[in-house]
């Protein structure tokens, strides 16, 4: 246990979190997302779980840590709706709650489609798949930089 660290964040997510560079994309997927399969082929080469967690619980955690890009529209984003690309659903709803909350301001997450989220999630540093039931439960973020102190 480290004084000041979420507790939901294991060692090997706060390792990856940590060796990410700005511009760096980072997925937090669901249970049903191919996961194991597609880290292989990311930066890290393996999965990270969190797998006791929501999505928005997840995020929470990682957001505690790491600072969103800030020179990007592409900051974060969520999968789209098979058919339905502008439909947010409660998932979606409660991580862009918290991308908000960290960010203390609303700043939208871009929408990717199904397929073109999964050729980004291949090209990604990490992956990171969580406990997350519900249907497109999976995100992309991009990490920021952590300015000097003034």
């Amino acid at each position: 246990m480290l004084k000041g660290i979420d507790n939901r964040l294991n060692a090997e997510v706060l390792g990856c979190l940590r060796a990410m560079g700005h511009g760096d994309v980072l997925i937090i997927s669901d249970t049903n997302f191919p996961a194991d399969q597609v880290a292989r082929a990311t930066v890290t080469g393996k999965l990270l779980r969190m797998e006791n967690l929501t999505a928005a619980q997840a995020v929470n955690a990682v957001l505690s840590v790491l600072p969103l890009d800030t020179f990007v529209d592409d900051f974060a984003g969520r999968m789209e709706i098979v058919g339905d690309p502008t439909s947010v659903p409660p998932v979606q709803a409660e991580v862009q709650a918290e991308i908000d909350s960290a960010e203390g301001r609303a700043r939208p997450m871009i929408g990717i489609e199904r397929f073109a989220f999964y050729d980004m999630a291949r090209q990604a540093y990490a992956v990171i798949q969580t406990g997350e039931r519900r249907f497109y439960g999976c995100f992309m973020l991009r990490k920021g930089v952590i300015p000097p102190d003034a």
